[in-house]
Parts: structure tokens; C-alpha cells; sequence
């Protein structure tokens, strides 16, 4: 039978995405695990340094285990002091002089190129934010025929037919036509929120050929299509393709290993799938992805999984708000849960784990940050354990900025010896240990090709305790010490593989061979 070359590379992908990730259990003995960073928190400083700062703690990352670094999104926001998420010229990666600056809040587009560069000399794969839910900032206004939406019932329309004045219109005059000639009129846009004529904020729904919500969204709202500025039609031919040819000229121009997905629930989930199907055939490269779908229901994290056929995987998000939880009950978490609802038990090759991100630090529209005392066990649960592939939020690092109360504490010190613990010994089989409602611990027993490999790991949100947990045989007659220092006690393994391994109130000890 004749093969086309376009199956052979749909075959070839297929065959990638089965493949145990970075972060995943039984991972071959010639790798080393994966650890993710997200490299950057909402309240960094508009110095335009940001890039050089990552260049510069390139081989600190290597060392300390990070094999991939997710960047903020780098091209050009509403204004210079954007985060990244009002994105206006995804083609403008600090490059031309566009809404008042040429470089971005981290820098000039040079810089992130040199930073790029320094990171893959070190080993580590750098991961591009994808932000095509929306555009910012348009040039010039446009009058659209619309509707007004309940905010709450975006199916409902509350008001008849009327023309306003959207910001639908982006020439881009700064860029010059280099690297993309399209130009976005209202057209390309389902709605949007402000009408400038009569200084409104509703939530419009523009009226036309074809105009509708986007399918395949989140019901929330009755449909979530839309969330902010103006927002992208996927049922539009001109935008699918011009999304697609953005997608491969950022994957080329930065060199990029992967993506992460902003929005995913406000975005027609088939189009995501062939938007990455493409990418990855025009690049040749598997370009790892994962996907932002924020909510705290397995069940529809699950279903955008299957409906963009398990291409790519996703935030356990679940996992983060069971964090939350037991670092906000005073103690009285049932620790036996962390496990419950959450995509690591379901899916766990397709899971990304992770903490805390820029989203739910202090002061964000989804404020839910994990208790600081707890910060230390949760890192533990995703650094240690054999599935999901987790994430180290830069603010929990390195410390965040702003006011003192949106302030997070820098936990570098705490967080370390867990990373490295992850690079070196976290290996082998895994042995759980969920028998206790505030002390629950689990084991790795390590792998004969690597040396001293093997932890036993507890952690505890009461007065503390011991558990008997087995390590493997293999240990038999060593002494095992707990590599945070929180705790003072040595562990002989016996003759039948087993220790007696112990734990603060409150606390994380992860022990291994001394």
C-alpha cells in the first residue's frame, strides 16, 4: 500500500505522543527526570532585563535539574509594562517601535534570542507561550453592528441590533509588513467589550455572515468564547491560516521546543488540535504542549483531552487546588485525599504538575496561592513521586515583587535539595503509603545503573510521626539521611528492605543513601 508523506508524519507524531514525557514514571535509565520551570511571575520588574536574567542562570538551572524553561509570552502587549497576555503583534517580539517601545517588559527581542541560545548550550529545551485567544490594543476603531450578552448567559442577548465603535482594526504600522502582511479587521473577531462611541463595557457579540460563539468552548456562562479585548473568530478561514503561519514562524524564528497554550477553555478545541498538528508537521519537531485549562473539574480537563485527541497534555489543575486546600485547613486536611480528582491519578503521562503559577499569586483574578508553609510538601508530592511531569514556579524560587501583601517568599533554599533529589535519586519503582490522614509518605527504590539512587519521602500537615516503609532489598544494612536537613534522624535499612522513617509536624523529609 502507498503511504502519503503527510501520514508517515502524522504516524511519526502519534508515535512521540505515546511516548513516556520528561516528568513520567519508569523513565529509561540513560535520562535523566524532567523538570519544568515557568520562568517568570506577574509582578516582575519593567526593566527590560528579564532575558539577560535567564541567560545568565542558565547553567545554575542545568544544575539544579531544570531541563525546560516555559518563558512569559514574548511579543508585544497594550503597553510595555504587559505581561504578555494583552498580546497586540505576535510577530513583534521586541523588535519595532509599536504602542510606545521597542522592547517589552523583559527585554529586546536580541535578548531573548542570546538567552535562548545560552539555555539549549545548556541542555535545557525553552517552551513558547501561545496567547491566540485575543488581540489588545488595535490601531484604530471600526464600526461593527452588535449585540449586548448577559455576562453571565453569553446565549442570552439583552439588547437588539446597534452599531458600535469596537477596537477591531490592527495595521501594524511599526513593523512594515516584515514577516506577516495580514492585517486584522472586525471581521476576524466574534466580540468584544468596550464600544468606544458611547464609553460602554458590555460584553457585544458582533452580527454578521457566519458570526457566532465558537463551538467546542467551555460551558461556563453558557458559553465561554469570550473572555477579554477582542476576541479571535475560529470559524473564520483567514484566521485559522494566519494562526497556523504564526504558529510555525514563532516555533522557527525562536527555535522553540514547545508550547504552552493560554486559554484553551475559551477556544474552539478542534482548531487547537489542528493548529498544533500543523505546527508540528511544518517544524518537524514533536514541540512538546500544554494546555492552561483552569478549573478545578477532572472531568472537563478530561474531555478538552479527548476532544483535541490527546495531543498534548495539560495543567493538573485539580491537583493545584487540593495544595490549596490543605494549606488552608489549619491541619485538618485529610492528606489520604491529594490524590482525589486529580489529573496525575487519572492521566498521569499527560499531567503537568505544578503548585502555584503567575495566575494564582496574590492579586490575580485566580488568587488561590498555596500556603507558604505547605509550599514545601506540595514540591515534594510533584518533584519526588514517579507521575506527571512537574513544574518549579519562578516566584516560589526566587520570591515575587509588588505591594507586601501580594509579596511571595523566595523558598530557593527549602526547594533545592528537593529538586536535586528529583535530578539524583528519584528513580525505580514506587511504594505509596496513604494509610494516615495527616502523614503520608511514598518510596522509589532506585535504579542499579544509578548510583546511591532511591528516596523515601514523608510529608505531614499535623504533629508528625513515622511510617515502615520498604526501599527494596538492595538497601539492605545502608544508612539513609534526610537530604532537606529538617529532620535529624538516621534510618538503617534492614535485611528485608524496610526503614523506619520519620517526619516534623508540618514538614517534609526525603531521605536517601548517605
Amino acid at each position: 500500500m502507498k503511504v502519503c508523506k503527510s501520514m508517515m508524519m502524522v504516524a511519526f507524531f502519534l508515535a512521540v505522543l505515546i511516548m513516556v514525557p520528561l516528568g513520567a514514571a519508569n523513565i529509561s535509565a540513560s535520562y535523566t527526570n524532567g523538570t519544568l520551570m515557568q520562568y517568570f511571575e506577574w509582578y516582575l520588574p519593567n526593566d527590560g532585563g528579564h532575558w539577560d536574567r535567564l541567560q545568565n542562570d542558565a547553567a545554575h538551572l542545568k544544575e539544579i535539574g531544570i531541563s525546560a524553561v516555559w518563558i512569559p509570552p514574548p511579543y508585544k502587549g497594550t503597553f510595555q509594562t504587559d505581561v504578555g497576555y494583552g498580546a497586540y503583534d505576535l510577530y513583534d517580539l521586541g523588535e519595532f517601535d509599536q504602542r510606545g517601545t521597542v522592547r517589552t517588559k523583559y527585554g529586546t527581542k536580541q535578548q531573548l534570542v542570546s538567552a535562548i541560545t545560552s539555555l539549549h548550550l545548556s541542555g535545557i529545551q525553552v517552551y513558547g507561550d501561545v496567547v491566540m485567544n485575543h488581540k489588545g490594543g488595535a490601531d484604530y476603531t471600526q464600526k461593527v453592528t452588535a449585540v449586548e450578552v448577559a455576562s453571565n448567559n453569553r446565549n442570552q442577548e439583552v439588547s437588539g441590533e446597534y452599531q458600535i465603535e469596537a477596537y477591531t482594526g490592527f495595521n501594524f504600522p511599526g513593523r512594515y509588513n516584515k514577516y506577516s502582511t495580514f492585517k486584522w479587521q472586525w471581521y476576524h473577531f466574534d466580540g468584544t467589550d468596550w464600544d468606544e462611541s458611547r464609553r460602554l463595557n458590555r460584553i457585544y457579540k458582533f452580527r454578521g455572515i457566519g458570526k457566532a460563539w465558537d463551538s467546542e468552548v467551555s460551558s461556563e456562562y453558557g458559553n465561554y468564547d469570550y473572555l477579554m479585548y477582542a476576541d479571535l473568530d475560529f470559524d473564520h478561514s483567514e484566521v485559522v491560516q494566519e494562526m497556523k503561519n504564526w504558529g510555525t514562524w514563532y516555533a522557527k524564528e525562536l527555535n522553540l521546543d514547545g508550547f504552552r497554550l493560554d486559554a484553551v477553555k475559551h477556544i474552539k478545541h478542534s482548531y487547537l488540535q489542528d493548529w498544533l498538528t500543523t505546527v508540528r508537521q511544518n517544524t518537524g519537531k514533536e514541540m512538546f504542549t500544554v494546555a492552561e485549562y483552569w478549573k478545578n473539574d477532572i472531568g472537563a480537563i478530561e474531555n478538552y483531552l479527548a476532544k483535541t485527541g490527546y495531543t498534548h497534555s495539560a495543567f493538573d489543575v485539580p491537583l493545584h487546588y487540593n495544595f490549596y486546600q490543605a494549606s488552608t485547613s489549619g491541619g485538618s486536611y485529610d492528606m489520604r485525599n491529594l490524590l482525589n480528582g486529580t489529573l496525575v491519578a487519572s492521566h498521569p503521562v499527560k499531567a503537568v504538575t505544578f503548585v502555584d503559577n503567575h495566575d494564582s499569586q496574590p492579586g490575580q483574578a485566580l488568587e488561590s496561592t498555596v500556603q507558604t508553609w505547605f509550599k514545601p510538601l506540595a514540591y515534594a508530592f510533584i518533584l519526588t513521586r514517579s507521575e506527571g511531569y512537574p513544574t518549579l514556579f519562578y516566584g516560589d524560587y526566587y520570591g515575587t515583587k509588588g505591594t507586601s501583601s501580594y509579596e511571595i517568599p523566595a523558598l530557593k533554599t527549602k526547594l533545592d535539595p528537593l529538586l536535586i533529589a528529583r535530578k539524583s535519586y528519584a528513580y525505580g519503582t514506587q511504594h505509596d503509603y496513604f494509610n494516615h490522614w495527616d502523614l503520608v509518605g511514598w518510596t522509589r527504590e532506585g535504579e542499579s545503573t544509578r548510583t546511591k539512587s532511591g528516596l523515601a519521602t514523608l510529608i505531614s500537615d499535623g504533629s508528625g510521626g513515622s511510617k515502615w516503609m520498604y526501599v527494596g532489598k538492595q538497601h539492605a544494612g545502608e544508612t539513609w539521611v534526610d537530604l532537606t536537613g529538617n529532620s535529624t534522624n538516621k534510618v538503617t535499612i534492614n535485611h528485608d528492605g524496610w526503614g523506619d522513617f520519620y517526619v516534623n509536624g508540618g514538614s517534609v523529609s526525603v531521605y536517601v543513601q548517605q
